[in-house]
This record gives structure tokens, C-alpha cells and sequence, in this order.
């Protein structure tokens, strides 16, 4: 008898198993290239997010087959309300959103209370597991990605088209990027990129010291 419980329980949690594995890597590779693009839902909140939806399919056919009961509702409900307590930890500060990490690592967390309230107890385990790792051990996987930031000025001048050109070098001197530049009220509006290690500060000083600028000022919301 506990040959064939054993027996059952390795093909069930292998398959589960592989499935939160498999997510791991599929969300991983989706969260590397928003990693790269510093955007606030990166590498590990990817991870997170994927593992959590993961989890609470494979919690509602469980439920399915021990009960019967619409393996798609609890699952539903649990999205759209875990949904309202993951918004309120992330904050908006400038260009940067805070805590979004935090949210998912809540959705994953819930996800795993609702396999433990099902039954899935080894589910849960693995899940909980993952999760830790990722927390704990994927930020140094992160912090070796390319990162970007965002550097948005305006430029006060009366010579635009002159100050565009030398503008422009000294962005490639300092290698930052221009995502896009226009006039307005009579202004140069500068929206670049540019690598963490890039001395934003230096940029704008060195903006500032042309002889056609009047007033270089650094816009640090939209």
C-alpha cells in the first residue's frame, strides 16, 4: 500500500514539479528582456507572477479532482482580488515604480496559501521553495543585466537648432541615447537613456555650460 501511495505521489508532484520549473524559465526569459530595458516589472517579478498563475491552475484542478466543483471559479476569484492587495504596494516615485516585486511576491504567496487550504501540501512546498530561491538568490542574476535610465530635460535656449547639434554630442560623449527630442514652449523637451554607470549629473552640466543655453532643468515626473 504505501509502495503504490509512493509511486502516485512521484508521478503527481514530478509533474508538478516540471511545471513550476518550466514557468520559471519561460517567465525568466520574458522578465531578462525587460530586465534589460530596466522596466518596473523585471526578471524576478516575472518569475513571480508566472508562478503564481501556475500554481493556482494546478490548485484548481485539484480541487476539480477531489470535489468536482468548476476547477476555473476559485482561481478567478482569487486573481481579480489578490489583484486590489497587490496594488496598494507599489508606489510611483518619478520615472521609478516601487514594489511591484512586493506585489507579486504576494500573488505568489496567496497562490501558495490556496494550494495549502486545498490539500496540495507538496505543491505548496515547491512553490514556497521557488519562491525563496528567487527572492533570496536571483537579485545577483539581475544586477549583472544591462540597466537604463531615463533622463528627461528641458532646455531653454533662443538658438534650437544650434543647441539640438551640440546637445547631441555630448550625449554620444557621455553614450547616452536620445529617445526623442522636440520643441516646446520655446524650449528643447530632451528625453534620453542611459546606462547606470553613466553620470547623469555630468550630462547636465555639461548641457548647461554652452554658451547658447540659458536654463537646463531635469524633470523628474511626467
Amino acid at each position: 500500500m504505501i509502495e503504490v501511495i509512493n509511486t502516485l505521489l512521484a508521478v503527481n508532484e514530478i509533474n508538478t514539479l516540471f511545471k513550476l520549473l518550466l514557468i520559471v524559465l519561460l517567465s525568466g526569459i520574458i522578465g531578462y528582456e525587460r530586465e534589460a530595458w530596466n522596466k518596473p516589472a523585471g526578471f524576478r517579478t516575472h518569475i513571480l507572477v508566472g508562478i503564481s498563475a501556475t500554481l493556482v491552475t494546478i490548485c484548481g484542478e485539484y480541487i476539480y479532482n477531489n470535489t468536482g466543483a468548476d476547477p476555473t471559479r476559485i482561481p478567478a476569484q482569487f486573481l481579480s482580488g489578490i489583484g486590489f492587495l497587490g496594488a496598494g504596494t507599489i508606489l510611483r516615485d518619478g520615472f521609478n515604480v516601487r514594489g511591484l516585486t512586493t506585489a507579486a511576491g504576494l500573488l505568489a504567496v496567496a497562490g501558495v496559501g490556496l494550494a495549502v487550504g486545498a490539500g496540495d501540501y507538496i505543491g505548496a512546498i515547491i512553490a514556497t521553495i521557488i519562491v525563496f530561491v528567487v527572492l533570496k538568490n536571483f537579485r545577483s542574476f539581475s544586477d549583472k543585466f544591462d540597466h537604463f535610465s531615463i533622463l528627461d530635460l528641458s532646455i531653454k535656449t533662443n538658438k534650437s537648432k544650434e543647441v539640438i547639434d551640440e546637445v547631441r554630442k555630448i550625449l554620444e560623449t557621455y553614450h547616452t541615447e536620445i529617445v526623442k527630442i522636440r520643441i516646446e514652449n520655446g524650449a528643447i523637451r530632451l528625453l534620453s537613456r542611459y546606462k547606470d554607470r553613466a553620470d547623469a549629473n555630468a550630462v547636465i552640466a555639461s548641457i548647461a555650460k554652452s554658451n547658447d543655453v540659458d536654463e537646463v532643468v531635469e524633470i523628474s515626473e511626467r
